[in-house]
C-alpha cells in the first residue's frame, strides 16, 4: 500500500494522518495473522505426512493364510493345515484392532520377539500359547476335526524391519464327512483359506476375519459363490489394499496430485496409471506375465521416488511424465496382481473378481485424491508460494521415503 502523509498543520490533516495510521496498522496485522494462519495449516499438513513417515517404518499386520490340502492314504481320506502366520505378533499379543505393531502399546515386546533366535522363540510359543490347535475349529454337521500339531518352522533373525513368516502345520487324519466350516480366534486377526483337492487344484477361498466362521465349503467339490457376494468381497479388498495397507500407492498418487492439483491435469495423469495399472493386473493374474515381488517392489519404491524427485525440477506436467506414469502403472499393476494370486481368486467368477479388486482399486485412489484436494488444493492451490511451499517440500519427504523403501526392498 502506497502512503502519502501530507502534515501541513491543520486539524484535519492530523485527523487524516491518525485514521491512515489506523487503517495501515490495521492491514499489516490482518496480514499478518493470514501468514501465521497458513504456516499453521501447512504445519499441520507437514505433520500429517510424517505420520505417513512412521507408518512407513511400521510392521505392517498382514491377514495369515491357511492351506488345507486334501490327500488320500489306504483309501481314507486325511489333510495337511498349513498356516504361515506372524507368531510373533501372536505370542506379544498384538490387538486386532491395529493394522501395524508400531500402534499397540505391546509394540516393544513384538520388537525383541522379532529378535529371538527360533528356538528361543519356539520355547515361548509352547510356554505362553497353550493348546494352540484350540483357536483353530475345523467341524462339519456331525462333529470337530481332530488337529494334530506336527512342526513349527521358524526363519533364523534376519532384517527386523521386515515380518517373519512362521509356518504351523498340522494333519487331520480318518475324515469322513465332506463339508465343513473353519473357525479362526479373534485374537489372531484375518486369515486367508485356501482348499485343495486331493488333485491339487483349487477348491475353495475366503478371507475370514478373526472370531467368524467361514461359509460351508466341501473338500471333494467346488463351491459355487453368489455373483453379488463376490462382487462385494473383491472390491472391499480391493480398497483396502489401497487404504489403509497400500501407503505406497497412496504416496505414489499423492505425488501426481501435487505437481498439478487442477483437474485436467490431474484427470489426464490418473487415467493414465488406471489404464497401465488394469493392463498388467489382468495379465498378471493370468499369469501371461509373472515377475517376481522381489524384482517389482524395489522398482514400485523407486517409482515413488522419481515422481516425486520431478515434481521438484518443474512446475508444470512435461510431455514425457506421461508415458513415465504409464510404465510405473504396469509396474504398479503387477503389484496389484501378485496381492490378488496371493489371497486366490474365485475361479468360478474369475472376471468379476478381478473387475470387482480394479474397481476397489480405484475407489481407493479417488479417496485419496479427494481427500488430498480437501487437505491441500482447497486451502493452498491458488496461493503464489503453492509450489514452494506445498509441493516441493511435500514431495521432499515422499522421495526420502520412497527411496528407504528401495534400500529396503533391494538389499534387505
Amino acid at each position: 500500500m502506497l502512503l502519502k502523509l501530507k502534515l501541513i498543520g491543520s486539524s484535519h490533516n492530523s485527523c487524516a494522518c491518525t485514521l491512515i495510521f489506523k487503517e495501515v496498522t490495521k492491514n499489516m496485522i490482518t496480514k499478518k495473522y493470514k501468514n501465521c494462519f497458513n504456516k499453521l495449516m501447512f504445519f499441520k499438513i507437514f505433520i500429517f505426512i510424517l505420520f505417513f513417515i512412521k507408518s512407513s517404518y511400521a510392521h505392517e499386520l498382514r491377514p495369515a493364510i491357511a492351506n488345507l490340502n486334501i490327500y488320500e492314504e489306504d483309501n481314507i481320506t486325511n489333510a495337511n493345515l498349513s498356516i504361515q502366520l506372524n507368531l510373533e505378533a501372536i505370542i506379544a499379543g498384538i490387538e486386532t484392532k491395529h493394522s501395524n505393531t508400531e500402534d499397540s502399546e505391546k509394540s516393544e515386546e513384538y520388537k525383541d520377539l522379532r529378535r529371538m533366535d527360533p528356538t528361543v522363540l519356539l520355547h515361548q510359543f509352547n510356554s505362553k500359547i497353550k493348546n494352540f490347535n484350540n483357536k483353530i475349529n475345523l467341524t462339519s454337521n456331525i462333529s470337530n476335526l481332530n488337529l494334530t500339531l506336527i512342526s513349527v518352522v521358524i526363519p533364523e533373525v534376519g532384517n527386523t524391519d521386515i515380518i517373519r513368516d512362521t509356518i504351523v502345520t498340522f494333519d487331520i487324519q480318518n475324515i469322513k464327512e465332506e463339508r465343513f466350516k473353519f473357525y479362526w480366534d479373534k485374537n489372531l486377526g484375518s486369515i486367508i483359506l485356501r482348499i485343495n483337492s486331493i488333485h491339487n487344484e483349487p477348491l475353495y477361498t475366503e478371507l475370514i476375519e478373526g472370531g467368524k466362521q467361514s461359509k460351508w465349503f466341501s473338500i471333494k467339490n467346488k463351491i459355487e459363490v453368489g455373483l453379488f457376494q463376490n462382487v462385494k468381497e473383491y472390491t472391499l479388498l480391493g480398497f483396502k489394499h489401497i487404504i489403509p495397507k497400500g501407503l505406497d500407492h497412496i504416496l505414489f498418487v499423492l505425488a501426481l496430485f501435487l505437481l498439478s492439483p487442477k483437474l485436467r491435469p490431474l484427470v489426464l495423469q490418473v487415467s493414465i496409471f488406471t489404464l497401465a495399472h488394469t493392463i498388467t493386473l489382468f495379465l498378471g493374474a493370468l499369469k501371461i506375465i509373472t515377475i517376481p515381488a522381489i524384482i517389482i517392489e524395489p522398482i514400485i519404491a523407486l517409482s515413488i521416488c522419481f515422481i516425486a524427485i520431478e515434481n521438484l525440477f518443474t512446475e508444470s506436467i512435461r510431455r514425457t511424465r506421461p508415458y513415465i506414469i504409464f510404465i510405473f502403472g504396469l509396474l504398479h499393476g503387477l503389484g496389484f496382481a501378485g496381492v490378488l494370486n496371493e489371497i486366490g481368486i474365485s475361479t468360478n467368477l474369475f472376471i468379476s473378481s478381478l473387475i470387482s479388486f480394479n474397481v476397489g482399486v480405484e475407489l481407493g485412489q479417488i479417496s485419496v485424491i479427494i481427500l488430498s484436494y480437501i487437505l491441500i488444493a482447497l486451502l493452498f492451490q491458488k496461493k503464489s508460494w503453492y509450489q514452494n511451499r506445498v509441493t516441493k517440500p511435500i514431495s521432499m519427504i515422499i522421495a526420502s521415503i520412497g527411496f528407504y523403501w528401495f534400500i529396503q526392498r533391494l538389499f534387505f
